[in-house]
């Protein structure tokens, strides 16, 4: 059966080359008899996943002895809690750029345990840009500074990142998609069903010098130190979502890195940027300075056209182009493992639609 063109804001889709291995590894991984999904996290072997998994994430991001590299579980929205309990006391402020509904949800959650202060935010305009730094209105002694890189949902993307002692960046939907320096933050933390791998894994990048004082409230699980100590085996951890993130992390390797990945990403979002601006049958909402490279939604002339969009394009193979409940209209995701053969049959669609409907 031939691959569908899969363009899921998350789960989402994962590399041929890294499913077809662990496909062929799945009954036996490396003459163990057992699959990894069987095996004790403190096996010898499970311990040497881990191990590359990690050293190939930090190679990658060229991540020092400075920072640890935690893999976790709970999702992005564990971390939402995790960050305040871990680096902040009840009195601290954490500032906030609210650039759309994931900023918004992590706006929430830390307001039960820490002060806010939303610096700025777009959503007076549906979230269709980044506020200008000159407008952000900052406290004076904020603990951290909070930003979401890419809004999954509303496709508003930072192209590059403001500066603060400690930055905390939520960056789910386009790690791995683009070098960062990862010392300009003091944590970063993304769920891993976007660029990473399947569901269940969260990576946390967290400077050293912030652990270790998280407030006793905070659950054993999410207490950075705790996880750090034990080499992210406090608790028996996503042992397969580990396995083929480590997969995933030695495919971008093989594909020119973070380099390749940017290069090969800007171009998949050119050429459907280019598709709609070109058109006046579709629109996008986001101003073209903040456009996501990873999440691109985009708006039919009459919505009622929309279902049938839709159908004509799973007729074709291009699955979940849906946009989120929350907005409507169309949204192609087009992370790392999605091919530009996707978003070109995509383009293609979208031109033959335009021209009998339009």
């Amino acid at each position: 059966m031939a691959r569908t063109h899969n363009f899921s804001a998350g789960p989402a889709a994962l590399p041929t080359e890294v499913l077809a291995q662990a496909s062929e590894e799945m009954l036996d991984y490396e003459g163990s008899g057992m699959s990894v999904m069987e095996m004790s996290h403190r096996s010898k072997t499970f311990v040497g996943i881990a191990a590359q998994a990690e050293q190939d994430l930090r190679d990658l991001f060229s991540v020092s002895d400075d920072y640890h590299v935690l893999f976790l579980q709970g999702g992005a929205t564990g971390q939402f809690a995790g960050i305040p309990l871990n680096l902040t006391e009840a009195d601290d402020t954490i500032d906030f750029i609210d650039t759309g509904a994931w900023s918004k949800k992590a706006i929430k959650e830390a307001g039960k345990y820490c002060n806010v202060n939303v610096a700025a935010s777009s959503s007076a305009t549906n979230y269709d840009h980044i506020p200008a730094v000159a407008d952000w209105q900052l406290s004076d002694n904020a603990k951290l500074m909070h930003v979401c890189s890419n809004e999954t949902i509303g496709g508003v993307q930072f192209k590059d990142f403001p500066e603060h002692a400690t930055l905390v960046a939520d960056m789910s939907s386009d790690i791995l998609s683009r070098p960062v320096n990862v010392d300009r933050f003091g944590l970063i933390y993304a769920g891993a069903q976007k660029n990473i791998g399947p569901a269940g894994l969260t990576v946390v990048m967290v400077r050293k010098d912030l652990c270790g004082a998280a407030r006793g409230i905070t659950p054993t699980f999410l207490d950075y130190a705790v996880q750090a100590n034990a080499d992210s085996m406090s608790n028996t951890p996503p042992t397969y979502s580990w396995y083929l993130a480590g997969l995933v992390f030695q495919w971008v390797k093989a594909n020119g890195g973070l380099a390749g990945m940017e290069a090969k990403n800007q171009a998949k979002a050119d050429l459907l940027y280019n598709a709609i601006d070109s058109s006046n049958f579709y629109s996008a909402p986001v101003a073209k300075a903040d456009r996501s490279a990873m999440n691109v939604p985009f708006t039919l002339a009459d919505d009622a056209l929309d279902g049938e969009f839709l159908a004509q394009a799973e007729a074709r193979g291009m699955f979940n182009l849906k946009g989120h409940r929350s907005v409507g209209g169309m949204r192609a995701s087009i992370y790392n493992a999605v091919p530009l053969e996707s978003v070109q049959a995509l383009v293609t669609f979208m031109g033959e639609f335009e021209n009998e409907r339009g």
